[in-house]
């Protein structure tokens, strides 16, 4: 019987989500109310005669004349173009997020000049931006230097609104009156008994048949009661949402609000393309569908305009700071309206110079992208699940026979104690630190999944210890009781900072016994996922520790679980990267580890779709993302999973992974000619290694995506603006990967300069006005990629099994000069797992080619950006001397074979083919100075 109920638990999945189960605007109460208010809607006014200006703070209170008055606070950054704004009640403080930004104080604006008149207050900012408050109605419009029109208007609409709530009895959720007893379920004719539950949220029965739900959705306009899928939500407090309105005025496109399985451009959502608003409420959406705004498993409210006709400040971006269920409403004009259930009114309003200093000035509020350890960038093999030791040095050795690099390999939830974290199965995996030892001999490490539901049971020492020590959730005055893979769980508060720290120590090696300084960890079902609450969740009132319902920090718990498991691995060595992997996130979850896109299915929509999500995420300052090559779901053929994994070596995060009752994928699963198309494409990742780690270097320094959108480099070319099937990585490689079943060739757009063709037998040049060129993309190669003339990209081209073989080898550089025969680029070196880097540990050297000659500088000192990130360096702080050496240079778009090439007068071998100089063993130093010459 136990078999039975087993392989009643692994039934196959459905072909699409069951949308039913997750609430829609209209079933919810807060949205629907509010997101469609009055006409005309209700009008804040400002109280112009208390607008006071101190400490660098504009203050007054705004009043609908209804209700008492609401306090705001406008605080223009020192850093150009930021402005803070808050709305708040007056008498009653509100939970806030702690946690989410880097600080509670940012260095302000203390030369802003104030002036008044009767109808507005205007700060005029020391970057040359103004700052108006208009007075009737309300309104904040922030305008760059010279401009003609505000970059982006708070409140233009006047949609802002504050719900003040009541007081409701204790009991916050009860279930609606079912048809069956306790521990039964209906399957549509009749009650069974329930065997357990499954990822898609329905019981699943002894006989292998699962739960039929009945759906209520039933809401009470006073906004006392809610009920959806057989759970009543009474809030604490009553209604309490609150809502705002940002506009873009002369953009023509917005991005970001990652995360979502829809375009990269964000759509309308108000009848003529989507009828619902994004959505961010964390979930555990099985097999999700694709081009739709329902939420997904992270959120992050931050968005971006871009008017590409303007002469500068083409970017203009808000994050609105609520990690409480919100729903935005996109208009045909890119105007943005949020709704939240509670919470304050928290926005931070971005009008940069460019692009990049957008992206620079957002993470200096959540953070930078942290540096990853350099293996983690490597490709990572995943399976649910690896089955045994046996399996383990089986796929091992495969790689090693097959001439495959990898780095890392994984195991799911199958390796523990009956899904208790911490643990492994002794019958499949009776030697784990073996296992990992002979792993890390060839240089590879290992991944274990720990997700944060704790197996209710009294013989497992992780659940009795948070038991006894008090650190779950509360349902009322009991631990939250919820049913995931193990069964009936219980999940820790990680809100909670002695709780985290905790959790944390279930990491050393004497806790999680049988791991070594080897492994790391992937975090998933941390959204958090129930199989048996409402949406696939627990109910709003489930409480903290500190009594906060579970409704004003939802979308927190991925993160502060990710953080906590970080934080783990660091308590192991303090001066060693983590690597962790989570699905769930916010803003600030970059700081904490990598991000995926989740459950995909193995099918060519969810390749095209991969690309448009991870650009949103990118944007969003979640740098280090990826979507599993050949999709979680279903099987792919050879094609697919070629072009897929040629695709995904252009992405921060490269991992192939498949579903339990998905077929072997490995690199040689499909067999010859699949394998070499595959290998090829790991190769090419593995010899870019050197330019991927020195972008991530940079966005660590700046906060600038690896992953970016043309318009991020290009912010003023309209013909690049919609593009989300092509991308940079850094400035200066851009990608067009297939994914269209058989399509032999690609249509991509370059923008206007010299772009250089990198992959077929020689470079092709194109000087582009901006337009598109058919590129070869036979599947025996690999994604179309260009360099951008006027860089320089490094590249070790021999290959080795792992990231730690390639250590001491030598480099090659590609010079691709652009129209006015000149390049530059840089490159970063050190440790690659420490981090020294803060504190000056790495080397950085910048290359330049001009007049003839081409000469490299270190470029140790960081700016100001870099140090407000925390990395402290200066020119005399080098601490990190690489003995890697220069072994070949290519030189692309010299117009004619120079006569001679020296080195500190030493004469060096070249050739030249076909537009491109080869110089050979000029055995220079990667980190150091000096100079090549040419002679023409």
């Amino acid at each position: 019987m136990a078999r039975l109920v087993v392989a009643a638990l692994l039934l196959a999945t459905t072909q699409a989500v069951d949308r039913s189960k997750f609430r829609t605007c209209q079933d919810t109460r807060f949205c629907r109310v509010h997101r469609k208010p009055p006409v005309p809607p209700p009008s804040y006014k400002v109280d112009a005669a208390n607008v006071l200006f101190e400490d660098g703070i504009l203050r007054f209170e705004v009043s609908d004349q209804v209700q008492p008055p609401l306090l705001v606070s406008v605080a223009p950054h020192a850093d150009s173009g930021v402005v803070r704004t808050r709305v708040t009640e007056k008498d009653k403080v509100r939970w806030e997020a702690p946690d989410v930004l880097l600080s509670d104080t940012f260095e302000l604006d203390n030369g802003a000049a104030l002036s008044k008149t009767t109808d507005k207050a205007t700060l005029t900012l020391s970057s040359g931006h103004t700052l108006e408050i208009a007075y009737d109605p309300f309104s904040v419009k922030l305008t760059p230097p010279s401009a003609k029109e505000p970059s982006i208007v708070l409140n233009q609409r006047s949609l802002l609104h504050f719900e003040r709530g009541t007081t409701v009895g204790a009991e916050a959720t009860q279930e609606v009156e079912q048809k069956c007893e306790k521990d039964f379920a209906w399957d549509g004719s009749e009650c069974k008994k329930i065997a357990g539950y499954w990822e898609d949220g329905l019981a699943r029965f002894e006989d292998g048949t699962k739960e039929v739900k009945e759906y209520v959705k039933s809401t009470s306009e006073d906004g006392l009661e809610e009920t959806f899928s057989a759970h009543t939500d009474r809030p604490k407090h009553g209604p309490t949402s609150v809502g705002i309105d940002v506009s873009f005025p002369g953009s023509k496109a917005a991005f970001g609000l990652a995360e979502h399985a829809s375009s990269f451009a964000l759509k309308p959502t108000t009848g003529s393309q989507y009828n619902e608003p994004y959505r961010f409420y964390n979930l555990d959406v099985f097999e999700y569908d694709l081009d739709v705004p329902m939420a997904l498993y992270g959120a992050i409210p931050l968005a971006w305009a871009v008017s590409p006709d303007r002469t500068s400040h083409q970017t203009a971006g808000v994050f609105y700071n609520n990690p409480s269920e919100t729903f935005v409403d996109v208009s045909d004009d890119y105007s943005l309206h949020f709704v939240s259930e509670s919470g304050v009114l928290e926005l931070f309003l971005f009008a940069p110079s460019s692009p990049a200093e957008g992206f620079s000035q957002y993470a200096s509020l959540t953070g930078a992208q942290e540096l990853p350890p350099l293996f983690a960038l490597g490709y990572h093999q995943c399976r649910w699940n690896y089955k045994d030791e046996q399996d383990v040095r089986t796929v091992h050795g495969r790689f090693e026979e097959e001439d495959i690099p990898y780095d890392v390999l994984w195991l799911d939830i199958e390796h523990t104690d009956g899904k208790r974290y911490f643990t492994w199965d002794a019958n499949l995996f009776p030697d784990p630190v073996t296992m990992q030892e002979d792993l890390w001999s060839t240089g590879r490490r290992m991944v274990t999944i720990v997700d944060p539901h704790i197996k209710r049971d009294n013989g497992y020492v992780v659940h009795k210890e948070a038991e006894s020590k008090g650190l779950y959730l509360k349902d009322g005055d009991s631990d939250f009781d919820g049913w995931c893979w193990p069964g009936s769980s219980s999940y820790p508060d990680f809100t909670n900072e002695k709780v985290r720290k905790w959790w944390a120590e279930r990491f050393s090696l004497e806790n999680y016994q049988g791991s070594t300084p080897s492994l790391y960890i992937w975090n998933d079902m941390n959204e958090m996922s129930v199989f048996n609450g409402p949406e696939v969740t627990m109910h709003k009132s489930v409480t903290n520790l500190d009594g906060i319902e579970h409704r004003e920090w939802h979308n927190l718990y991925g993160m502060y679980f990710q953080r906590a498991t970080a934080e783990g691995l660091m308590l192991r060595d303090q001066n060693k990267r983590p690597f962790v992997l989570s699905r769930s996130f916010y803003a600030g979850s970059q700081r904490w580890g990598a991000v995926w896109t989740g459950d995909n299915a193995a099918q060519w929509s969810h390749l095209k779709q991969a690309a448009p999500m991870l650009l949103s995420m990118s944007v969003c300052g979640l740098i280090f993302v990826g979507a599993d090559a050949g999709g979680f779901f279903g099987d792919p053929d050879a094609e697919l999973m070629a072009r897929w994994i040629q695709a995904a070596a252009y992405t921060p995060f490269f991992r192939g992974h498949a579903h339990h009752d998905a077929k072997r994928r490995e690199p040689w699963s499909f067999g010859e000619p699949t394998t070499s198309y595959i290998r090829r494409a790991i190769a090419d990742r593995y010899a870019l290694l050197p330019y991927w780690y020195s972008v991530f270097a940079e966005s660590r320094f700046s906060g600038l995506p690896v992953m970016r959108p043309l318009w991020a480099e290009f912010p003023s070319d309209s013909s690049a603006l919609l593009l989300d099937d092509q991308w940079m990585v850094g400035s200066a490689l851009l990608v067009k990967p297939v994914t269209e079943q058989g399509a032999s060739h690609v249509d991509a757009y370059l923008p206007p300069g010299r772009w250089y063709e990198v992959h077929g037998a020689a470079p092709l040049t194109h000087d582009s006005r901006g337009q598109r060129v058919r590129a070869k993309a036979p599947i025996e190669g690999t994604a179309p990629l260009f360099q951008r003339g006027g860089t320089v990209v490094p590249r070790q081209r021999r290959l080795r099994r792992s990231t730690v073989a390639m250590a001491t080898d030598p480099y090659e550089l590609t010079v691709a000069l652009d129209a006015n025969g000149a390049a530059a680029g840089e490159v970063f070196l050190d440790d690659g797992v420490s981090f020294d880097f803060v504190r000056g540990g790495f080397a950085r050297t910048a290359f330049s080619y001009a007049n003839g000659k081409l000469s490299a500088a270190p470029a140790h000192e960081c700016d100001a950006r870099a140090r407000a990130l925390g990395v402290e360096a200066d020119a005399a702080t080098g601490a990190f001397a690489p003995a890697n050496v220069v072994e070949r240079i290519v030189v692309l778009g010299l117009q004619a074979s120079p006569k001679a090439v020296a080195v500190a007068g030493r004469a060096v071998d070249f050739s030249w083919t076909a537009g491109a100089l080869t110089i050979r063993r000029p055995d220079l130093p990667m980190a150091g100075a000096w100079a090549v010459d040419f002679t023409f």
